[in-house]
């Protein structure tokens, strides 16, 4: 690896490690809430959850290196965390734009202005999900990119990019 790729696989991993952290403290607050009875409130802790399997799942770093076989692996994993940031994105949205609403859909158990306070820390850490999904999925890119293209030195000296088929367009 070169020294660019050992920094974006440092970054990589890092990006990996502080979401699963972040999912992980997602899970534990709004399990805090008392939501088990809300079918809105399990889908809450499963997208956590969730969030926290593709989070850990990245930091085995299977994904992001072009084995035989690893495409369909790639590609799903990649999907997955997709969908997750936007789903964290938008629950992130909902608590900090109608907390009142997306409390009291949640059916809590809690005191209105704790469950308050709990739905905003959520939302806050959901944020940092979102933005970190992302930041770990152009990092997966990239590391793979440059594992699967590599700089081939033409006749004339000069270097030219060259993409494996599954990149053209």
């Amino acid at each position: 690896m070169a020294g660019g790729q050992v920094a974006a696989h440092r970054a990589f991993l890092l990006c990996n490690y502080l979401l699963l952290g972040a999912a992980s403290g997602c899970i534990f607050l709004t399990i805090s809430l008392r939501l088990v009875p809300s079918p809105c409130g399990l889908l809450l802790i499963f997208l956590h959850a969730l969030t926290a399997v593709f989070a850990a799942a990245g930091c085995s770093g299977s994904f992001t290196t072009p084995a035989a076989g690893a495409g369909a692996q790639h590609t799903a994993h990649t999907t997955g965390a997709v969908l997750t940031a936007i789903f964290q994105g938008a629950a992130a949205v909902l608590a900090f734009t109608r907390t009142a609403d997306f409390l009291t859909e949640l059916r809590s158990y809690v005191r209105e202005e704790d469950g308050t306070v709990i739905i905003r820390l959520v939302g806050g850490l959901g944020a940092a999900i979102f933005v970190l999904e992302w930041a770990s999925l152009a990092l997966a890119f990239a590391l793979r990119l440059s594992e699967d293209g590599g700089e081939e030195a033409t006749d004339s000296g000069e270097y030219t990019k060259s993409l494996p088929s599954g990149y053209h367009v």
